[in-house]
């Protein structure tokens, strides 16, 4: 039957995908315990860890919060709870999966200031040193374009973290064309296929996807609530549109 409507009409309905693995790797989550509003303990990073596996997912980038006035993590304890957690995953069997860090930076002074001196900003994509940053959803920064030119100044290559989600933004999508057009890559919230944020976030991710607009696609898990839903994007008819786009994730 669903060939011959197929044949009818020239289309069919969307085929569900079986797993995220096309993706390969995932740039964006809190799964390292104790250093922001992720994983709390070890043992629930590796329970973490273990969803996403099985989710299709061979590599974890793992990006916590750095903001100057509430997560003061710095690239030692970043990369000492990233130790804590690999050996973890080995005694838990989870050899096939490849754990990495970096961090997801708040554009605030701090940051700012961090750029200004010059001091390390934890990255990924080895020579690439793709930096992921966001913004306050609500309050658009003065600067954002001005971060954006140093970032690339110092060598880095900046990553928007999920610009669907910036309610400042609404209706103003030439903005985000030229953030893109500036030298900033976007990286676009898998769960928003699926409105887990909002409405107006899903609009906006389908919107990046059909402009081909979206560089990156990440989990930006911090929870088990956060990969159960991952198992909803599967059903997503704009999970294939996206998996289709020249995503960086296959190369990290």
């Amino acid at each position: 039957m669903a060939s011959f409507l197929q044949r009818l009409f020239g289309r069919s309905e969307p085929v569900a995908a079986a797993s995220l693995a096309p993706l390969r790797t995932d740039m964006h989550s809190h799964l390292l315990p104790g250093l922001d509003d992720g994983a709390e303990t070890l043992e629930h990073s590796v329970a973490l860890l273990r969803t996403m596996h099985e989710l299709g997912y061979r590599k974890l980038i793992m990006t916590p919060h750095i903001m100057g006035d509430f997560y003061r993590n710095t690239p030692e304890g970043v990369r000492g709870a990233l130790a804590q957690v690999q050996q973890a995953a080995a005694e838990a069997g989870l050899h096939e999966l490849e754990l990495d860090c970096a961090a997801e930076y708040y554009l605030d002074e701090f940051f700012v200031r961090r750029l200004e001196t010059g001091e390390e900003l934890l990255s990924f994509g080895g020579e690439k040193k793709y930096v992921l940053f966001e913004t306050s959803y609500i309050n658009e920064p003065f600067n954002l374009q001005e971060v954006v030119f140093g970032l690339r100044s110092a060598g880095y290559t900046p990553v928007l973290a999920h610009p669907e989600r910036y309610t400042y933004l609404y209706g103003r999508f030439a903005e985000l064309e030229k953030v893109r057009e500036n030298g900033a890559l976007l990286q676009v919230n898998l769960n928003s296929l699926v409105g887990y944020y909002s409405g107006g976030a899903k609009r906006v991710a389908e919107k990046l996807i059909d402009g081909g607009l979206v560089d990156f696609a990440g989990t930006d898990a911090h929870n088990l609530k956060h990969t159960n839903s991952l198992q909803r994007v599967l059903q997503s008819e704009y999970l294939p549109k996206l998996l289709r786009l020249p995503l960086r994730n296959g190369e990290l």
